[in-house]
């Protein structure tokens, strides 16, 4: 691993599943994320992923990419674009920085509005 290497694209069908099965897992009760009618009220189009959903495939995209021996030490996104069922989120990743056994990694995730979250990953892949 070197700075400037990019990680392989993975893409996220956004499924009404995933959006209420993710806040549910969280805790996250808000209508907003499990209630299209009282979203829709509330300005949005249906409902939408919360950020905890987001950062749990952030970290997902960096372990799977560096493997079981993958320790995430810093994780720091910023939520843009709403993720709606029906879309798709595309997550890209290049290495800015190396350490010895650890990396920072510069996240993007993008659906059709644009970008979800952008954010930096610090993992450390214990030998």
């Amino acid at each position: 691993m070197k700075p400037g290497d990019e990680l392989p694209p993975l893409r996220i069908p956004i499924t009404r599943t995933l959006i209420v099965a993710g806040a549910v897992a969280s805790r996250d009760y808000q209508d907003v994320h499990h209630d299209a009618e009282l979203a829709r009220e509330k300005g949005s189009p249906d409902i939408f992923m919360n950020i905890l959903t987001t950062n749990g495939l952030v970290g997902r995209y960096i372990t799977d990419h560096f493997g079981p021996r993958a320790v995430l030490r810093r994780v720091a996104i910023r939520l843009g674009a709403p993720n709606h069922p029906g879309d798709t989120m595309v997550l890209t990743g290049t290495i800015t920085e190396v350490d010895g056994d650890t990396a920072s990694v510069r996240v993007v995730g993008a659906n059709g509005l644009g970008n979800h979250v952008t954010g930096s990953v610090t993992v450390e892949v214990k030998r």
